[in-house]
């Protein structure tokens, strides 16, 4: 009878612990699950071509230097700031990459090596945007001018500088070494040895994680729920590249986003600075209290952010193939978007890498099918309005409901 009983209680306590589970990873949940519908229809609606090979790998292409920035985004508004000025920052590093590519390289040293010159192209364009960071945040962080207003202002800046450097022409950006930066692929063969290599470290990752848990006395999940969790995840892995080597492989900027993406999730999960982020945003005063330099933080957290903003400046170039007045136009809107769609809060203090990549996708994922049925670009534009809407407005409901 006991023995039964026990059974039955422990039962219980497990199905109670996975409920608790699921119920505070909902809107991770949510979130996969609107992306998903929103595949399937388009799929339906464009008669499989929305989900071919191809589209499926452009798909992911395209959302990289949305999902750059706003990887570097999430950070930014969960300190309690904003920044308006990453699109055209991006847009400006890309302008000044393609003006070094057509012509400064070629007057300078016109018998350099492609590589020379592509190499040389990405490192000023990584310098622009980190000394822009930097200039953010010591007028933010250190001058104490309010981010929205420096950001404003940095924006019209930019777009001047964007005028002045492009003379309202079109900048070719096409040498071949440098477009594969953005329109590359890895082999098939090397595909699968990444993939192999990311299951690898993410079953370490796994029993490392519950090792160190069990080390300090942290409740630990059941063994078989973390590894159907991580299986699930190497099995994702397994399928995208299986699916993208029916087309021409896995993307290099898809691969780039991966290597920036984990390390910031990293950064912002498992050191101070990360750590004193998230405390700066959830309360101001009491992380100063506490002795946390919030001069120090918000310069280092625009720093990083005008380092992501070149990346995706070089992406753009190399993508694009050219540079333009128009260059960036509109990627500060799509990156904070993509970081609420994820469920970064606007107030501070709540965010994550990982919804801002999905918020990306799903953004990359409406534009991209309703290009493909031919909506006009008008009409794109209210869609993405009312998804975003309804977006934040489920995203209250969920928070509401599991508090």
């Amino acid at each position: 009878m006991s023995t039964t009983t026990t059974t039955a209680s422990s039962t219980k306590g497990n199905a109670s612990q996975i409920g608790q589970q699921i119920r505070s990873n909902l809107q991770t949940y949510a979130l996969v699950l609107a992306l998903i519908i929103i595949w399937l229809l388009f799929f339906f609606l464009t008669n499989g071509i929305y989900l071919s090979a191809q589209n499926f790998s452009n798909l992911f292409r395209q959302m990289t230097i949305t999902a750059v920035l706003s990887v570097g985004m999430v950070l930014v508004i969960v300190a309690g700031h904003i920044d308006l000025s990453v699109g055209k920052l991006a847009g400006f590093v890309s302008v000044v990459v393609a003006y070094l590519q057509a012509y400064t390289w070629n007057q300078i040293m016109p018998d350099a090596p492609a590589w020379l010159t592509t190499t040389l192209s990405v490192l000023a364009g990584l310098a622009i945007g980190t000394l822009y960071g930097v200039l953010h945040g010591w007028i933010i962080g250190y001058l104490r001018v309010p981010s929205f207003i420096t950001t404003l202002a940095s924006m019209w800046i930019l777009n001047g500088l964007i005028l002045i450097r492009t003379g309202g022409k079109t900048i070719p950006a096409n040498q071949p070494l440098f477009s594969k930066i953005a329109q590359g692929y890895l082999s098939p063969s090397a595909g699968w040895i990444l993939a192999l290599l990311i299951a690898v470290v993410l079953f370490i990752q796994m029993f490392t994680g519950r090792q160190r848990r069990l080390k300090y006395g942290f409740k630990l999940a059941p063994l078989y729920q973390d590894i159907l969790k991580t299986a699930l995840l190497a099995g994702l892995v397994f399928g995208y590249v299986a699916y993208v080597n029916q087309y021409q492989g896995v993307q290099l900027p898809v691969l780039l986003l991966a290597i920036i993406a984990v390390i910031v999730a990293y950064v912002s999960n498992n050191t101070k600075f990360g750590r004193y982020t998230y405390a700066i945003g959830g309360n101001r005063e009491a992380a100063r209290l506490s002795g946390i330099s919030i001069r120090q933080n918000t310069f280092s957290i625009f720093i990083l952010m005008g380092f992501l903003c070149g990346v995706s400046g070089v992406i753009m170039a190399s993508y694009v193939g050219y540079g333009t007045i128009a260059a960036g136009g509109g990627y500060e809107l799509f990156a904070i978007a993509a970081c609420i769609l994820g469920g970064t809060s606007t107030l501070g203090g709540v965010g994550t890498i990982f919804g801002a990549m999905i918020g990306s996708q799903i953004i990359t994922s409406l534009t991209n099918g309703l290009q493909i049925m031919n909506v006009p670009s008008a009409w794109q534009y209210v869609v993405s309005g009312a998804v975003l809407v309804v977006a934040v407005y489920v995203d209250m409901v969920l928070k509401k409901n599991r508090g």
